[in-house]
């Protein structure tokens, strides 16, 4: 069943703020000797002052009879190298399947020590990747001035073929070169992602157990996430999701139950808000969906996120606020830089719970 819903053709403006390079997280906690769940947690409960905690304190905030769904898509090797036919050198980061069998995906300059938007003219390019793949990069996706819509050559599946010829994205404020398992959640177990669905990073093992014992469910979906380095006010693009029959049935118990559904990443919200009908109740569903969680909408299927920290003006914020309100969105971020949280997939972590239930 396919379910590309979408909103408004603009977004509304999303909370900015100033984010000092010196919060920019640069590694993984375990290249320092610390454990992943050894990261700052912030809790926001809507009115209440937020709380300063450590992500490995998460199960203190939550209830016995609380679900959390995680969304179990693992990051591929999704960055590989591609040359123009002119024998100029670009990185290729290979984003998002779409409905039709095309690519969505992002040239960039090779600029040590990551990369840099390529601003160049590609029309109809037909870049040579390893292996002998090719990539034919068809037009511009709609609205964006980074994203192409491409046509890939592969000799294998593309997933495999990444697997086996690619290199994990990164930005520029990750320094150095971090191998595959440093972009892969625990709980990971279904390649497809070009970037790490990074909020459920901090979990260990142990500590799934520990919330287990404790009576909080943990319950799976999918949804395949691409590249994050859209430009303020971009618009989010299509994504493919699947949310389980078990997964749905599961969320309507809890909430008929007065429990809370806390979705472990923004993907989870746009999974379960793209499978929930207009009486609350998600239905179990798989396709492609370009929805857009923001204020106006709000959320129908969570009661708490936990999430990273997203840079200014990013449309997830627009999902935040939704959630958290835009008070109690605006007051945590000024805390977590006034306290010095750290950013991106490698820093700190957020818990906002919505206090109406």
């Amino acid at each position: 069943m396919s379910a590309a819903t979408t909103t408004t053709a603009f977004l509304p403006p999303a909370l900015d703020f100033e984010l000092p390079a010196d919060l920019e997280a640069h590694e993984p906690p375990e290249a320092q000797g610390r454990t992943r769940d050894d990261v700052r947690l912030l809790v926001s409960r809507q009115a209440e002052e937020p709380i300063h905690a450590r992500f490995a304190n998460l199960p203190r905030f939550l209830r016995p009879g609380d679900l959390l769904v995680i969304n179990t898509s693992a990051t591929v090797p999704a960055a590989v190298v591609a040359t123009r036919p002119s024998g100029d050198a670009l990185q290729l980061h290979i984003s998002t399947r779409l409905e039709n069998g095309h690519w969505l995906v992002e040239p960039r300059d090779a600029a040590p020590p990551a990369s840099l938007p390529y601003t160049g003219d590609l029309d109809r390019e037909v870049l040579a990747l390893p292996a002998g793949a090719t990539a034919t990069l068809l037009d511009h996706f709609p609205g964006s001035t980074r994203l192409w819509i491409a046509h890939l050559d592969t000799p294998e599946p593309t997933v495999p073929y990444l697997e086996r010829n690619g290199f994990p994205i990164r930005y520029s404020y990750v320094k150095e070169a971090w191998p595959a398992s440093a972009y892969q959640n625990v709980y990971a177990s279904e390649p497809g992602s070009a970037e790490m669905p990074s909020a459920g990073r901090p979990f260990t093992a142990d500590m799934i157990t520990a919330l287990v014992v404790k009576g909080v469910g943990v319950a799976p979906l999918v949804l395949h996430t691409g590249v994050s380095s859209l430009e303020a006010h971009e618009r989010p693009y299509p994504e493919y999701y699947r949310v389980p029959a078990e997964t749905a049935r599961r969320v309507n118990d809890v909430r008929a139950g007065g429990g809370r559904v806390i979705a472990v990443g923004t993907t989870v919200v746009r999974a379960l808000e793209s499978a929930v009908d207009d009486d609350g109740r998600v239905h179990p569903r798989d396709g492609w969906t370009g929805l857009v969680v923001e204020p106006a909408r709000g959320v129908r299927a969570v009661d708490g996120l936990i999430t990273g920290w997203h840079e200014p003006q990013a449309s997830h914020l627009l999902m935040l606020e939704a959630i958290a309100g835009h008070d109690a969105l605006s007051t945590a971020y000024a805390a977590a830089i006034a306290h010095r949280y750290h950013w991106h997939e490698f820093g700190d972590s957020h818990l906002i719970l919505r206090t109406a239930r």
